[in-house]
């Protein structure tokens, strides 16, 4: 395992990347040429195939989508009742 510093590739960069792949460049020759990891150069023709963005919220599931919308619905209900707590208190020594 490479102590390497992690690296941060633009939109383009990715995009150049897998239209290399697609024009028939080998997948070893990219990931060698470049110093990609194969994870991500798979990812990023994954991504490309799936949706054409490299945004992470592009590429979510369905069900990734509901528990994101679940979790903050959840959050929200949280904070009103421990607003509703607070009140009830507020009201109770009244």
């Amino acid at each position: 395992m490479s102590n390497r510093p992690r690296r941060s590739f633009t939109k383009e960069f990715k995009e150049q990347i897998v239209q290399l792949y697609l024009s028939g460049k080998p997948r070893c020759e990219i990931i060698k040429e470049y110093e990609l990891t194969p994870s991500s150069f798979d990812k990023w023709v994954r991504q490309h195939k799936t949706s054409e963005s490299f945004e992470e919220k592009d590429n979510r599931t369905p069900e990734q989508e509901e528990l994101i919308r679940l979790r903050k619905e959840n959050q929200r209900l949280m904070m009103e009742n421990d607003i509703l707590k607070q009140a009830a208190l507020i009201m109770g020594r009244k």
